[in-house]
C-alpha cells in the first residue's frame, strides 16, 4: 500500500480514573477529570470520522488494542487500523511508529494527541500542500509545545526532546533543522491541561455543531461556574 494523502495518526491513551489529567484533577476532582478525558477522546475520534485520509489509532498499551479498535468502528473501516504504540518515552514511541507505518506505505504523516478539541478544520485544511514543500509542519501550542506535528520525512531521533516542557515546539524545530530537514508553520492552537484551559475553550467553541464537542461544552458548563471564568480572566 502507497498512500499519497496524509494519514491522520492519533495518539491515544485510554482513560482510567486516577490516570491522566492530574493537573485538571488538582482542580476539579478526579471523577470529573475522567470524564474529561473521555469526552477529549471523543473529540479526537470526531476528527477522525471528519478525515479524508487514512485514519491510525495509536494505543498506549498492548492489552488496549480490542478497545481501540471498538472505538474506531465509530469512525471509517477499512481505512482506520490499531496499533500499538511501542515502548520509551514519547520521542521513542513517535520514532517506532513513524517507522511502522512507512514500512506499510505511509508517506506524509499527521499526529495528534487526544486533548486539542479546539482544533477546527482550519487547523487542518492546507497541511497536505505545506507538506509538499516542507519536511515537517508543527502547529504550535500556547504554552510552547505542539498541537499537531505533520511530516513528510521520518521524523529525526526525538529520544532526548523535552517533552511536556514549554521548550519542546522550539527543541523539536531546532531538532529537525539538525537533521537538514525543513520545517514549516501551521495554524497554533493549545490543549487542555489546566482549568482556565477549559474556560478558554468554552467560550472559543460557542456555538460549535460538532456533536462530542456540543457534549464537552455542555459539561464544562456543569462543573464550572461564572466565578471561576472571571477568575480566570484576571489571572
Amino acid at each position: 500500500m502507497t498512500t499519497t494523502n496524509p494519514s491522520l495518526v492519533i495518539m491515544c491513551k485510554r482513560p482510567k480514573l486516577h490516570q491522566g489529567k492530574q493537573r485538571l484533577a488538582q482542580t476539579i476532582g478526579a471523577y470529573a477529570a475522567f470524564d474529561i478525558a473521555q469526552l477529549l477522546l471523543a473529540c479526537a475520534i470526531e476528527d477522525a470520522q471528519a478525515w479524508s485520509g487514512n485514519v491510525v489509532l495509536a494505543v498506549a498499551h498492548q492489552e488496549d488494542l480490542a478497545w481501540g479498535q471498538a472505538l474506531l468502528g465509530q469512525a471509517k473501516e477499512p481505512q482506520a487500523q490499531v496499533i500499538y504504540q511501542g515502548g520509551g518515552n514519547l520521542g521513542q514511541r513517535l520514532n517506532h511508529i513513524d517507522k511502522h507505518l512507512r514500512s506499510q506505505g505511509h508517506q506524509k504523516l499527521v499526529f495528534i494527541g487526544t486533548d486539542a478539541p479546539m482544533l477546527r478544520q482550519a487547523h487542518y485544511v492546507g497541511l497536505a500542500d505545506m507538506l509538499a514543500k516542507d519536511d515537517v509542519v508543527l502547529n504550535m501550542a500556547a504554552d510552547g509545545g505542539v498541537v499537531i506535528m505533520s511530516n513528510a520525512q521520518p521524523w529525526p531521533d526525538l529520544t532526548n526532546l523535552p517533552w511536556s516542557s514549554s521548550y519542546l515546539g522550539a527543541s523539536l524545530a531546532a531538532c529537525c533543522h539538525s537533521w537538514g530537514l525543513s520545517v514549516g508553520y501551521h495554524t497554533p492552537g493549545y490543549d487542555i491541561d489546566e482549568k482556565c484551559d477549559l474556560i478558554t475553550l468554552y467560550r472559543d467553541l460557542a456555538g460549535e455543531q460538532r456533536p462530542a464537542r456540543q457534549k464537552l461544552l455542555q459539561y464544562i458548563a456543569t462543573i464550572l461556574t461564572l466565578e471561576e471564568s472571571d477568575s480566570c480572566t484576571t489571572q
